[in-house]
């Protein structure tokens, strides 16, 4: 009987508990005004969701994904002991106060032909001083640019080289180019010397090692790219159709292992053979035969079938992947050729990111969600496509033609950190920063080729540009009399310039 009493008082409490658990599940239990829903939304909440890159937050791509720890760790220390380095804390202003100027040590020994280009531009533009009293920022005459170990271009001891520069200083108001960083199998960012204080201009730049306001991201050129002047961007007149026979299309190496692997060998996923064209071939390197896979003999036939120029020329999209580094000779490539560039490099700082505005010329993916590609590209509108179209070929004109562009560039931007700053509208708006001296002016309502974009109506009033070839020696000269002749009508500017064209 006692036994029968002990069981019956247990399953009465055990009704009592599942019932006080499921009104307090239903929230009807003061202080708990969340039902079961609610809870299970809570949870999810915290999940990410795999929603298109265009709608994520671009934070989430800050690093490189094929980056291992011991990389990260050397992103973090070797590289920079200055990580904090700003313009304000690693860079004397004073210098700068009257005018900018760029000093070029003088050469040592051999060179590069692309460093050799870049000097060379330096010392042709109007901020170049032989006089290092007069400069702001100074530029070593040791070649930096190929820090790979295994290359022929590779200059050793560049460490002792840099600290018995006269006016090194710590690296401070020091510029330093590199387009190549780090070897086989890591690739890391590590230059092989302690920049110090000084600034770096660096292609395949990683956002987490790039000191933002202070280092420059530069694109990956070849040693073919032009030293001046470069050809026009290929779109001239032929805008349409807006799209192209392929939707999109590359051709270039695919990597059998080692970092940047991944994301090439995973193209074929999306290649159809019809308007999505990504040929890949496993034919480079020493050994490739050896490590070959199942499928690098059908790849190797396929890409022998399509010559890339028409590919670019006849694509809407060019795919530009990450190669052993963030940066690729493709993205330039694509902007001259008028296609637009998918750029699939997580963790890529773009070029001159500090000025252009990349979201107007080019898309930017998600390595990791490879297979939304296609359905994103098939739902970009065709103004949006001539709208990308365009700006490629704005931006290639004005910024990467040549190498002289890229280091006037540069320069361009530290000078607009000190003195004068362009406006980001400037930079993206034809003709370009480098074409306005906002010495002179720095509204946008004083440059004519702004009025159409900013619905303004021109001015009606000339500037006149008067050519002299020899000196002015009185006030009663000839030309003095038609300079005062034209400062009094009605229909000149507020500013006049003249132009002293003396030879001796």
């Amino acid at each position: 009987m006692q036994a029968r009493t002990r069981y019956s008082v247990v399953l009465v409490s055990s009704v009592v508990l599942f019932l006080v658990y499921r009104q307090w599940l239903q929230g009807s239990v003061p202080g708990h005004g969340q039902n079961l829903n609610e809870n299970i939304k809570l949870q999810y909440d915290h999940l990410h969701t795999y929603v298109t890159w265009t709608e994520r937050d671009s934070s989430e791509y800050e690093y490189d994904l094929h980056a291992s720890p011991k990389q990260r760790r050397q992103s973090r220390t070797n590289l920079y002991k200055n990580r904090k380095c700003r313009m304000d804390t690693c860079f004397d202003q004073a210098k700068c106060s009257d005018t900018f100027k760029v000093y070029v040590y003088p050469v040592h020994g051999k060179i590069s032909e692309s460093y050799s280009k870049i000097l060379t531009s330096i010392r042709n533009s109007r901020y170049f001083t032989s006089n290092p009293d007069e400069a702001c920022v100074f530029v070593p005459s040791i070649d930096t640019l190929d820090r790979d170990i295994l290359s022929h271009e590779y200059v050793t001891d560049a460490q002792s080289k840099l600290t018995k520069l006269p006016y090194w200083n710590g690296g401070r108001n020091h510029l330093i180019f590199n387009l190549y960083s780090g070897t086989w199998p890591e690739y890391s960012e590590d230059l092989g010397f302690d920049i110090e204080q000084a600034i770096l201009a660096k292609a395949s730049f990683t956002k987490q090692s790039f000191r933002p306001g202070f280092d420059i991201s530069l694109p990956l050129f070849g040693k073919s790219h032009p030293q001046k002047g470069g050809p026009r961007g290929d779109l001239q007149t032929n805008n349409f159709p807006v799209i192209r026979k392929f939707l999109l299309a590359f051709k270039g190496k695919r990597y059998l292992s080692g970092i940047g692997s991944d994301t090439r060998n995973a193209l074929y996923h999306l290649h159809n053979g019809y308007d999505i064209i990504l040929l890949t071939t496993c034919r480079h390197g020493k050994d490739w035969q050896k490590i070959k896979d199942v499928r690098c003999d059908r790849d190797n036939a396929e890409y022998e079938k399509h010559d890339y120029q028409i590919l670019l020329h006849n694509s809407t999209f060019c795919l530009v992947p990450r190669g052993r580094r963030l940066g690729s000779f493709r993205f330039l490539e694509s902007l001259q050729a008028a296609c637009i560039p998918v750029i699939l490099s997580n963790g890529w700082e773009l070029p001159f990111s500090e000025v252009i505005d990349w979201k107007k010329t080019s898309i930017e993916g998600d390595e990791r969600l490879l297979l939304q590609i296609p359905s994103i590209l098939r739902s970009v509108s065709d103004e949006q496509i001539l709208s990308l179209r365009q700006q490629t070929q704005f931006v290639w004109d004005a910024y990467f033609s040549s190498v002289e562009k890229i280091v006037t560039t540069t320069l361009q931007i530290i000078q607009d950190r000190l003195q004068n700053p362009r406006s980001a509208f400037m930079w993206n708006h034809p003709p370009g920063a480098l074409a306005v001296f906002t010495d002179f002016a720095g509204s946008h309502s004083a440059f004519p080729f702004y009025t159409s974009v900013l619905g303004e109506e021109a001015c009606e009033k000339f500037t006149a540009v008067i050519s002299v070839s020899s000196p002015i020696l009185s006030q009663s000269a000839p030309v003095m009399k038609l300079i005062k002749s034209v400062s009094k009508s009605a229909y000149a500017a507020q500013y006049m310039y003249v132009l002293y064209a003396y030879t001796a």
